[in-house]
């Protein structure tokens, strides 16, 4: 046989003179098929190169694989470097050990294989991190029709079953710490508003960020501003890659002044440690000189130095609620949002007089 025409178990049937139900019974229930019969069937099937059943194919017909897929339109690499995905997938990791169920990582990042990827991966349902690009993995992922719960979604499409963190409340939250602290002279350090933009935004730009779970934050920061008699134009807000780089650009901008600030509201507890890392280096000191808070609440946060006070996300909860869904147990209605929790550690203090 060729590749195009591979050995299939009727093949081996015919060459052994027994019916296909026999040849499937020595491959899968063989204490039922006389030694004779199965000598015959094995011969046939090393004489013609057939190498047994697909497993793929078994565990298909069975309908369940006891596997859960989690599928991003990013590198692989995503899952293992960014702290968010990082902490995420050790939480579906060990749930997912406590069931015996198997994790598949599902990379969507080339569009040309995006869709193959999805549809081929062996699994019972998906977790999809939509950070970016979500309602096209999703599209993708319905036609499938496997059971799938979205995280970190922006789409206003309430049919898909999501699961998210209220990002306005949260962020509304981590600025009423600062602000109880008693400091006026603030600044925000934002995860991506546009795919084009890094550096200073005004008003108008992050309410029309493309990426929902910066403009929430922003919009829950600016409550508590506002709230407190401050006026949001006067709250310088830098957009940033969530890198070192973009991190410390801003803040040369926003320390290069007369008037510096004395708090700085970071999205993500990745931009707060790089902003934290850049302050060490200028010669000044988190709490006493600025206080950091950041969001997220990823491991790391609390190892850093010093101990970054944080938005903490119930990861084991959101893990839990989407393996659930993925492994077709309970489903998620609609958009489910989960409280953030304020966790105060070392990086936050009162002005200096």
């Amino acid at each position: 046989m060729t590749q195009d025409n591979p050995v299939r178990l009727r093949d081996v049937a015919r060459a052994a003179g027994v019916s296909q139900g026999t040849a499937s019974n020595v491959f899968n229930r063989p204490e039922i098929v006389r030694e004779e019969v199965r000598e015959r069937v094995h011969a046939a099937a090393r004489e013609l190169g057939y190498a047994g059943p697909s497993l793929t194919g078994r565990l298909l017909r069975a309908g369940k694989v006891n596997a859960v897929g989690v599928a991003a339109i990013e590198p692989l690499s995503y899952f293992f470097e960014d702290p968010w995905a990082r902490h995420l997938m050790a939480q579906i990791s060990e749930i997912c050990d406590a069931r015996g169920a198997g994790v598949a990582l599902v990379s969507a990042l080339n569009d040309e294989r995006l869709a193959w990827n999805i549809q081929s991966a062996l699994v019972d349902g998906f977790i999809l991190l939509c950070v970016e690009g979500g309602e096209r993995l999703v599209d993708i992922t319905r036609q499938r029709q496997l059971p799938y719960v979205a995280l970190a979604i922006g789409a206003d499409d309430h049919s898909i079953p999501a699961i998210g963190v209220d990002n306005i409340n949260g962020a509304r939250l981590a600025a009423e710490h600062i602000l109880g602290l008693g400091h006026r002279r603030i600044a925000i350090l934002s995860t991506m508003l546009r795919g084009d933009h890094v550096g200073r935004a005004d008003e108008s730009l992050v309410r029309q960020a493309w990426y929902s779970t910066s403009r929430d934050r922003a919009f829950g920061y600016w409550q508590a501003l506002t709230g407190a008699g401050i006026d949001i134009a006067s709250v310088p807000i830098f957009g940033t890659r969530e890198d070192m780089a973009s991190t410390h650009a801003a803040m040369e901008q926003l320390f290069g002044g007369a008037e510096t600030p004395t708090a700085i509201l970071a999205m993500s507890d990745k931009i707060a440690m790089y902003a934290v890392d850049w302050l060490f280096r200028s010669g000044r000191v988190v709490p006493r000189d600025v206080s950091v808070v950041g969001f997220d609440g990823v491991p790391e946060s609390a190892l850093a130095t010093p101990k970054l006070t944080t938005m903490a996300q119930p990861m084991h909860e959101i893990a839990r609620l989407a393996v659930d869904a993925a492994l077709g147990d309970k489903q998620v209605e609609g958009r489910r949002l989960l409280q953030t929790q304020l966790t105060v550690r070392e990086s936050t203090a009162p002005p200096p007089k």
